[in-house]
């Protein structure tokens, strides 16, 4: 009994696992224009939930952004 009840669930795992997809992340990629006031804090703090540290760490990674600085009209990628 319970072979057979190991074979059903391993036999469940394999369906599964064949079925599912590959996520395509959190959606479209997103952008945004710098204004002249803007600081990365100020643009994680309107985009991202949560940490605003965290927004900025990956503002910054997503950019290539090896400083704060940033120049109004730039175009920043925003992670998901």
């Amino acid at each position: 009994m319970f072979a057979k009840l190991l074979i059903v669930l391993v036999l469940a795992a394999l369906a599964v696992g064949f079925a599912a997809r590959a996520s395509r992340g959190s959606g479209p990629e997103r952008s945004y224009v710098v204004k002249p006031s803007d600081t990365l804090w100020s643009i994680a703090a309107k985009n991202y939930a949560g940490d605003v540290r965290e927004g900025v760490w990956k503002l910054q990674e997503r950019n290539g952004l090896h400083s704060g600085t940033l120049r109004p009209g730039q175009v920043l990628r925003l992670p998901g």
